[in-house]
């Protein structure tokens, strides 16, 4: 397979690769636009002859959505986690490319982007009964964007089809965050103190431990004579298994641990012990704070089926997730600075604390306006006084 480039004008070149039909045998040329250096336009040639070796080249005139988004997954596939590439697969595959697979590619227009938007919201479930949830459609909004402007850099589109204004995209509705106070989550791990959910449940109430963190800690992270745990890891599971990987965003952290949880994690520690010696099974600092009872390590999806069969046997709707955004209501709620629940829950920045958790800040904006109104009113008082 050889290939070679033509200059039509400045800037604007023919890439010509000469290959074979697997079906006839016979010679066939394919040409292909391209508009940038010379250098630039070598590097595409050569990436072209690569593709067409390897089997994974699509013709910009006939290649359909469904065969780009193909490609666009074994793409990113490298250059994200099995558990997002898998997701991503599942909405190209089962939502996208029912709506919008047969479509040659080039010919893709913003209208029936929308109009796939508008069809996913009213009859977009694959069982026919109704249409997705508006957080969904906003799912596959961000999917099919993001391999669009792929589509983009690669010279397949001159525009992105799905770079749509605010206005045309699926409108999410932010939920309020389920919590609960603190006697009623007194009384959620009273309920589980016998059973092996018990210990996930303190280390989200106590820590707002994500339910991968807690599967994947072990003892070595665990400090309890200096009252602190780091999170260094995270279980994601697939369909294809687990495997452990670096916590959410690449960021370890540290966390201090309330003087309750370091007594209910040393009891815990001295009945793993014995658990486990009885089983033939030595504990060391590798082995996980929470396991099964055959002390294998327990997977993130397994603690959720359990948290639900649990809360469900309660009356109530309760997840994991929703001990942890408990552990932020109850720290703001004391007036803990947002910086510091922005440090101990492991988000990118502070902004993103603000977003989710603003509206369990309205003690804070009451606190602000006194400030002000104090501030103001001593300099009038002064100012009263002087005139004196």
């Amino acid at each position: 397979m050889k290939g070679h480039i033509r200059e039509r004008s400045p800037g604007r070149w023919a890439i010509v690769i000469d290959t074979h039909d697997p079906e006839t045998g016979k010679r066939k040329r394919v040409w292909q636009k391209f508009h940038g250096t010379k250098r630039e336009v070598q590097v595409e040639c050569a990436r072209l002859i690569t593709e067409m070796k390897g089997g994974v080249y699509l013709e910009p005139n006939k290649t359909t959505v469904a065969q780009f988004l193909e490609r666009w997954l074994v793409h990113i596939k490298p250059n994200v986690s099995p558990r997002t590439h898998e997701r991503y697969a599942e909405i190209a595959r089962k939502n996208l490319s029912p709506l919008l697979g047969s479509v040659i590619l080039t010919k893709l227009m913003p209208v029936q982007v929308s109009v796939a938007y508008s069809t996913a919201l009213t009859s977009g479930r694959r069982n026919g009964k109704g249409g997705l949830s508006a957080r969904t459609v906003h799912h596959l909004h961000r999917v099919l964007n993001s391999a669009l402007r792929q589509a983009v850099r690669w010279g397949l589109l001159n525009r992105n089809p799905a770079d749509l204004d605010k206005k045309d995209r699926p409108k999410v509705e932010r939920k309020a965050v389920a919590t609960v106070d603190a006697a009623e989550a007194s009384a959620l791990l009273e309920a589980a103190r016998e059973r092996r959910l018990f210990v996930p449940m303190v280390l989200g109430t106590f820590c707002g431990l994500r339910r991968g963190e807690i599967t994947a800690l072990r003892w070595k992270s665990v400090d309890l004579d200096r009252g602190q745990l780091a999170v260094i890891a995270s279980t994601e599971q697939t369909k294809a298994g687990a495997r452990e990987k670096e916590a959410k965003s690449s960021k370890c952290r540290t966390i201090a641990l309330p003087a309750l949880a370091v007594e209910e994690l040393r009891q815990y520690r001295a009945k793993q012990t014995e658990e486990l010696l009885r089983l033939g099974i030595r504990p060391t600092s590798e082995t996980h704070v929470v396991t099964q009872a055959d002390g294998t390590p327990l997977l993130p999806n397994s603690l959720t089926y359990n948290i639900v069969q649990f809360m469900k046997g309660r009356g109530s709707k309760l997840r994991l997730h929703g001990l942890r955004h408990s552990h932020a209501s109850h720290l703001l709620a004391a007036n803990v600075h947002p910086k510091i629940v922005q440090e101990r829950f492991g988000h990118s920045s502070v902004a993103v604390t603000m977003d989710i958790y603003s509206h369990l800040m309205p003690n804070m904006q009451a606190d602000a306006a006194a400030c002000v109104d104090d501030a103001f009113r001593v300099v009038q008082k002064n100012a009263r006084d002087k005139v004196r």
